[in-house]
């Protein structure tokens, strides 16, 4: 009788499957991993979660789960990154190598690494260091290679649905009291109306051969939403946020909307046929569910739909990583 064991001593991963399709990703997810990144002439080293996909040929049983993280140790320590924020460098180096290390046709690699930022509070200048999610992303086959930068980063949004109804509701009351119309408008103006506030995580990624500042991206992410957020405040400050979230209440959607225009604006030698995507997830106050928008699309899509003309369809992340051009 023969050896149950013998027949899986040899490459079974090589082997045909039973089932000959192929597979759209087949990898590893989760992979916690230190990274170092130089920054002013120091390194410093960040907790960072990588993932990495191949593509499966429909003859290929499957890939080698356990090689991935050896691999990425090699590649990570094949890499000190030169500038600051260019976690997509590494997602490309790793991206590269698995292509060359598992002979794969295409690999995908995500790394999601805590940064944190040095900041001051707006009116008393209190040091507070923000933690944002720095994101890198690279898609690799043996001829080319796209990559992708971007940031999570977080802020409070106030509802302008909810501060309608409250504006409202105060100048019937106001009115009632004896005010004047004028009177009651110039008063609405100058006080910030209560609304629900909601605690914002937006995202931000931009998919571009040129080079693109990552904390310039926290940024853009943070001024979309109706206020930043800070780690640590005094009153004054607590005080300045509040107010000014309320003096400039936003849809979920609008945060998509502003950080989309904003990246425009702000990278005008983008290509049109370079990608972007905003997602902005606010998490509800007064109901039990939260809120999500987001917009995907190439520059060109973006463009000429601020322009006037709508595009006909919104290209996804995945399809501008598989572009052959």
């Amino acid at each position: 009788m023969a050896n149950p064991r013998s027949s899986s001593t040899g490459d079974l991963q090589a082997s045909v499957p039973e089932i000959q399709l192929g597979l759209t990703r087949a990898g590893v997810t989760g992979v916690q991993k230190a990274i170092r990144i130089r920054h002013e002439g120091h390194e410093k080293t960040f907790a960072a979660e990588i993932s990495c996909t191949v593509d499966l040929d429909p003859g290929q049983k499957g890939v080698h789960m356990s090689r991935f993280p050896e691999l990425f140790g090699e590649a990570i320590d094949q890499v000190v990154i030169g500038e600051a924020f260019l976690v997509e460098t590494l997602a490309e180096h790793i991206a590269r190598h698995i292509v060359e290390r598992q002979h794969a046709h295409r690999a995908e690699v995500r790394i999601e690494a805590q940064y944190p930022l040095e900041r001051k509070t707006p009116v008393t200048g209190l040091p507070t260091q923000e933690i944002a999610k720095l994101i890198g992303i690279a898609a690799a086959s043996p001829e080319r290679v796209r990559r992708v930068v971007g940031v999570e980063a977080w802020g409070i949004n106030a509802c302008p649905c909810a501060q309608g109804l409250v504006r409202g509701a105060a100048s019937e009351r106001l009115l009632e009291a004896g005010f004047g119309e004028g009177d009651i408008d110039r008063i609405l103006e100058l006080v910030p109306l209560a609304t629900h506030n909601q605690r914002g995580k937006g995202t931000l990624l931009v998919g571009t051969a040129a080079a693109i500042n990552a904390e310039h991206l926290v940024g853009i992410v943070e001024r979309s939403m109706s206020s930043p957020v800070y780690a640590l405040m005094k009153r004054p400050d607590e005080l300045f946020v509040v107010e000014h979230a309320h003096l400039q209440p936003r849809f979920v959607e609008d945060s998509v909307r502003y950080a989309l225009k904003e990246t425009l604006d702000r990278y005008e030698d983008l290509s049109d046929g370079d990608f972007v995507f905003s997602q902005q997830v606010n998490l509800e106050t007064i109901h039990r569910h939260d809120v999500v928008a987001e917009r995907t699309g190439t520059v060109g899509e973006l463009r000429a739909e601020l322009d006037g003309a709508p595009a006909a369809a919104h290209t996804e992340l995945r399809d501008w990583l598989s572009a052959s051009s």
